[in-house]
């Protein structure tokens, strides 16, 4: 990437001390909701200027603006201009429009899936689309980046990026990594480490769980995983729905997606907020609300999530709802995972700052315990993985793991409808959970 050394004139200095005079009073107004997402802060002009050309470059130029209803702004960028592209891996990448084969899927699992749509759960999609607005043929939507944003973020580098607080749930149940987590906590389902896997699938209840923390999230989500837990070239390829006031400013649920080829070190990102994941899809945007979401015994909202590599050009394809192709991490991309995947997780984390020495209170999934089950508590169901004939077929030697049961459980099961399933989540802060 190249390096710009920043020459500033007198008349720049000017132009940007006028800027930032008028940034500050932004900064001043805040948001408002009832946690206090963007603080007032002094930010130094060079600081500002290295925002703002971050900014220009994730924020390409657009065909078409569409403001949602939820505030966010949705530029239709063309194909060929989105920030996957920019990455020098991708620098001669020829998009891949369509998957070369789509996972195939078994009579029997047709049947039970036609069956469940009876069941009173619904397909959730976004707001940003509401008023039948979408972005022109030959362009992708992509959710703009605002200087707010970025300001929430530790940092610039830190924007858009995970910190590490994945767990390796083969280790021991004491060892330190498992206990800790990083801060991070989890209720996950997961396969062995045995098998080959190119792929995998669920369909993930959608609920807006409340977050104590700015600097906290709460996500539901599979995480297709290759290479090493302990060392540093672990290749994750990750999608589900999040609430992350820090990311996106609000409380709402949204769509995410995220890759890394070094354990979260420095490669990857959420969304598209670097280069790397290439879109095809007009009609949705990674990182927009998900919408409408489940109420506590009343509608259930879910959406089904595919991910899978495809067979002839190696390319890990990401499928939303009824096989509507969203895109794909190119397999320029990956180590570990330019081969085949060792492992699958399905489930929830949360980050738990502990900000006042107590468990934070913020949620996973609906914010009950998998106990309650079916309209009270979150689900994944239907849970399949991809084999090496890029066939689908439901997991049924799954594992789970919480680390603290008394903040956040999961309980899987099986039976025809559902496959293979599990309810998980929890209120984090209780009695049982200081």
């Amino acid at each position: 990437m190249a390096c710009h050394n920043i020459v500033a004139n007198k008349k720049s200095h000017h132009h940007h001390f006028l800027l930032l005079l008028s940034f500050l009073l932004v900064l001043k107004l805040g948001l408002a909701s009832n946690l206090n997402y963007t603080k007032s802060k002094q930010v130094s002009s060079l600081r500002f200027e290295r925002i703002q050309k971050h900014l220009e470059k994730i924020n390409k130029p657009a065909v078409m603006t569409i403001e949602s209803p939820d505030g966010d702004i949705i530029d239709c960028v063309h194909n060929r201009k989105q920030p996957a592209l920019d990455h020098p891996l991708l620098k001669n990448h020829k998009i891949q429009r369509v998957p070369s084969e789509i996972p195939k899927v078994k009579k029997l699992e047709k049947e039970e899936e036609a069956r469940d749509s009876s069941r009173g759960v619904k397909g959730a999609w976004q707001m940003w689309h509401r008023n039948g607005t979408s972005c022109p043929k030959g362009t992708v939507p992509i959710r703009r980046s605002s200087m707010h944003d970025v300001l929430r973020a530790k940092s610039l580098f830190h924007f858009g990026k995970k910190q590490r607080g994945l767990i390796n749930p083969t280790r021991r149940s004491d060892a330190p990594d498992v206990v800790s987590g990083n801060g991070h906590e989890h209720a996950i389902a997961y396969t062995g480490t045995s098998q080959e896997v190119y792929g995998a699938k669920a369909t993930i209840n959608v609920w807006d769980p409340s977050i104590e923390a700015v600097n906290e999230f709460s996500l539901s989500q599979i995480w297709v995983l290759s290479g090493s837990f302990d060392g540093s070239d672990l290749n994750s390829i990750e999608a589900g729905w999040q609430v992350s006031p820090e990311l996106y400013g609000d409380s709402r649920p949204r769509l995410f997606t995220y890759w890394t080829t070094d354990s979260y070190q420095a490669t990857g990102c959420y969304n598209l907020l670097c280069s790397g994941f290439v879109q095809t899809n007009g009609r949705i945007a990674i990182g927009a609300a998900i919408s409408p979401v489940s109420q506590y015994a009343a509608n259930q909202y879910d959406i089904t999530i595919l991910i899978w590599k495809d067979p002839k050009l190696g390319n890990w394809w990401m499928g939303f709802g009824d096989n509507t192709l969203v895109g794909y991490w190119p397999a320029e991309l990956f180590t570990h995972l330019a081969d085949h995947a060792t492992m699958v997780e399905w489930g929830g984390e949360v980050v738990n700052a502990r900000a006042n020495g107590k468990h934070t209170s913020t949620q996973m999934g609906s914010g009950h315990f998998a106990d309650e089950g079916f309209g009270k508590s979150s689900y994944f169901r239907n849970l399949e993985v991809v084999d090496a004939d890029n066939s689908l077929s439901s997991v049924h030697d799954i594992s789970t793991l919480a680390e603290n049961t008394n903040c956040y459980n999961i309980k899987s099961s099986y039976n025809n409808e559902w496959g293979t399933y599990f309810y998980y989540g929890g209120p984090g802060n209780n009695p049982r959970c200081p």
